[in-house]
């Protein structure tokens, strides 16, 4: 995907994200923090960190924290929110996932949450993560996961019709598989579900986008509406998606 699709999309909406439920109080933030159980002397990097809710998490709790982004819009936002906790050993930079500008064997912990089905290439961004992370260290991984084959596909592309910087949904087999091919243990694994809101989630979009999203929301069949779950209670429509967390240690 090109990457100016991507600066586009989150540049644009940098502040849905600084506010966004899903991505600043979502279940997963915490549960992802519970399970890690950071320590007070770690150096932390928080790749694709978008408005900077898992930074800010961990920071009060580590050494430091390296929060970075592609994006400046979503840096500023970021910056912002840790200057409103007045948090101060974050520092904030630039960088591509796929290529991330620090030494080898220089962190304790690289998180990511809620951000690599936007990566082109998500196993060039696992590779960049174990070459910076210290002997020991740990991968940590939120990001929302698809069944395998049919029912994966139909949502990746309904997911991607709303949102053109979307490329893929990985399924948890696909983090798996990839954790132990490249040399990780898996220390953890599990699904968290959440709900999201239509009208939230589609807002961007103009009245005719809208209606055709909801009609796909319905149109998948069987499984696809089994996974997906959309209901509408009180006139509010919503559906369900799954966040997979995936630990991985490196070989020390």
């Amino acid at each position: 995907m090109p990457k100016e699709i991507i600066l586009e999309q989150f540049g644009a909406n940098a502040a849905d994200y600084a506010s966004s439920d899903v991505h600043a109080r979502g279940a997963s933030l915490a549960r992802l923090y519970a399970l890690v159980g950071p320590q007070a002397e770690w150096e932390v990097l928080d790749v694709a960190t978008g408005a900077g809710h898992t930074a800010l998490t961990f920071a009060p709790h580590v050494r430091q924290v390296t929060a970075v982004d592609i994006t400046p819009e979503m840096l500023a936002q970021a910056q912002k929110l840790a200057a409103e906790k007045t948090l101060k050993n974050i520092i904030f930079e630039l960088a591509d996932a796929g290529a991330l500008p620090y030494f080898e064997a220089s962190f304790d912990l690289v998180t990511c949450r809620i951000a690599p089905h936007h990566f082109p290439d998500i196993v060039q961004f696992i590779r960049e993560a174990l070459r910076v992370l210290k002997p020991g260290g740990m991968l940590a991984i939120v990001d929302n996961v698809v069944p395998p084959g049919s029912v994966g596909n139909y949502i990746n592309a309904f997911e991607k019709l709303r949102d053109p910087s979307h490329a893929r949904c990985w399924s948890l087999e696909d983090w798996l598989n990839s954790f132990n091919e490249l040399g990780l243990t898996i220390i953890h694994q599990e699904l968290l579900a959440k709900r999201l809101k239509f009208d939230f989630w589609a807002q961007r979009h103009d009245s005719i986008m809208r209606d055709y999203l909801q009609a796909l929301l319905f149109e998948g069949g069987t499984q696809v509406n089994a996974f997906l779950q959309p209901q509408t209670i009180e006139g509010e429509l919503s559906f369900r998606l799954v966040e997979g967390i995936v630990l991985g240690q490196k070989a020390a």
